[in-house]
């Protein structure tokens, strides 16, 4: 449900023009937005004019909305600068959640993180097309206003991202399972290939297959991950221990030739592998709920955190008219076999949804 007729004239600025930023740029510009940009590095500035990505430099005071994207121990310093220096609303795209959102209270402000990225850097990577089909994480708290929550789900929508709404402190908990310890931990592996080939040198020319699809993620930017193990770093341990207790346990079960272990623990990887949510493909597997958002604050965020803790995906949805005065109403595409369980679960907590299937 694009919304690029409707950006025409929409201003924004994006704080910070490495890749995510620049092709938050690109993306917008795509879509009619008037977009400034603005970098510590002056030639990063100059760079974004020269080819076109950003139409002015600094932080347009007159911005309905704010993309701060600079790395996450600067997040929170940059998001209150914006706050100051704008009456738009602000978010990031920081991998981590909970300290800026206990740092920030403003209502205006609302975190982020596309769960997108390449192994290009800076400008040269920008890409409008690096959100489409990439799920976008949004984590509201008790002072985010509905607004802002609206707002910014809108635009990422327009984007091609699916948005998904979660708690800071579970996002960051998620996240360190899903990408920053999957990081960690295929740096290690080609840190281990990489000592064996000084001594064999035929190893790493034998690398193939399931090792290079294993391994990608460790040719991304590596400084950007000393920020990360800094910000979440209860997460990012609490979850290294796990993986090594597991490694563990299949060292202890390969070297006692444990072959009933080894299997159970492999079968059992396979079918999580298998059940990993796949993306919706056709409208007839979808039904639309339209959900009355009461009037209560936080009320339109948590559609999209029930559907987070609930399993449920939002490939699409669109706020029918402004949350702000009277009733909104959240029209969202749920995949028709989760739409009772997320029925049940809206009706549960107070909201008043009807379901029609799109086939």
């Amino acid at each position: 449900m694009s919304n690029t007729a409707a950006s025409t004239n929409r201003r924004a600025t994006v704080v910070g023009l490495g890749l995510i930023g620049g092709s938050l740029c690109v993306a917008l510009r795509e879509r009619g937005w008037l977009v400034s940009g603005d970098d510590q590095d002056p030639q990063r500035v100059t760079e974004a004019l020269e080819r076109g990505l950003i139409s002015t430099a600094g932080i347009d005071a007159e911005s309905e909305v704010t993309f701060v994207a600079v790395p996450v121990t600067a997040i929170s310093l940059q998001v209150q600068r914006a706050l100051d220096a704008t009456s738009g609303i602000v978010t990031d795209v920081g991998s981590v959640k909970a300290v800026v959102t206990r740092t920030i209270t403003d209502p205006r402000f609302i975190g982020g993180h596309p769960m997108a990225g390449s192994e290009l850097e800076g400008l040269d990577g920008a890409d409008g097309e690096l959100f489409t089909g990439a799920v976008w994480v949004l984590t509201p708290t008790p002072t985010t206003s509905d607004v802002a929550f609206a707002t910014v789900a809108n635009i990422v929508n327009d984007l091609g991202a699916e948005v998904v709404g979660l708690d800071p402190v579970r996002h960051d908990e998620l996240v360190a399972i899903v990408s920053h310890v999957p990081h960690l931990t295929a740096a290690t592996l080609m840190g281990v290939a990489g000592s064996r080939a000084t001594e064999h040198a035929a190893l790493l020319r034998l690398a193939a297959g399931g090792f290079r699809d294993m391994t990608r993620i460790a040719s991304g930017h590596p400084a950007i991950w000393l920020d990360i193990c800094a910000e979440n770093r209860p997460a990012i341990i609490s979850t290294l221990s796990a993986l090594i207790d597991g490694l563990s346990d299949m060292r202890t079960a390969v070297d006692t030739g444990d072959r009933a272990t080894i299997l159970q623990r492999l079968t059992a990887a396979r079918e999580s592998r298998a059940n990993l949510p796949s993306r919706i493909k056709a409208l007839a597997d979808l039904s639309e709920v339209r959900i009355p958002i009461p009037d209560r604050p936080g009320a339109a965020a948590e559609v999209f955190t029930l559907a987070a803790e609930l399993g449920v995906n939002i490939p699409n949805f669109e706020v029918v008219h402004s949350v702000e005065g009277d009733r909104g109403i959240a029209v969202v595409l749920v995949e028709t076999t989760s739409v009772e369980l997320f029925r049940g679960g809206l009706m549960a907590r107070g909201f008043k949804p009807s379901v029609q299937r799109l086939d």
